[in-house]
């Protein structure tokens, strides 16, 4: 406590914290945060309990993107020859459903369903087929890999 109490009062004296500007994250086993939640920290204005980290903002935020990327690539799609539309399908959706991707790996079935889904319609509008084609003769044609083998072509080649 002592130590928190010589910390703020450190950064307050040498103007290094402002209380509006300033955010910090404390990360530590209960027993250690209850310690700093009785100091003299100033937490007073926003603070968050992060219990458990998920990736599901994240995942809501990409879907959205990608399915809007996907909405404005079939309005344009009749007006496109396929060369055209696979390397726009690959700029816009692909870019966003690749982005460290290797952080995917072990994520619950779910979300890596959810990733897939929005490959398979991006794949279908690429394509112009109906949403009841099957989709592997089509991600085959495009030669794209699943996500799962997407994910995991990634990790390998980072290491």
């Amino acid at each position: 406590m002592l130590r928190a109490f010589l910390i703020s009062l450190y950064f307050s004296t040498h103007k290094i914290l402002s209380d509006l500007k300033t955010e910090f994250l404390l990360i530590g086993l209960n027993k250690q945060l209850a310690k700093v939640h009785n100091s003299s920290l100033n937490t007073t204005h926003s603070t968050r309990n992060i219990e458990h980290l998920t990736f599901s903002d994240h995942m809501s935020s990409v879907s959205k993107s990608c399915y809007y990327h996907i909405r404005q690539l079939r309005c344009i799609r009749p007006y496109l020859d396929s060369k055209t539309a696979f390397t726009i399908a690959s700029a816009t959706v692909h870019s966003k459903l690749d982005y460290c991707n290797s952080l995917y790996h072990n994520l619950p079935k779910s979300q890596i369903t959810q990733l897939q889904q929005i490959q398979n319609s991006l794949a279908r509008a690429v394509v112009k087929a109906l949403k009841s084609s099957h989709i592997t003769p089509i991600l085959r044609s495009l030669h794209w890999l699943k996500i799962t083998g997407r994910i995991e072509y990634k990790l390998l080649s980072l290491t």
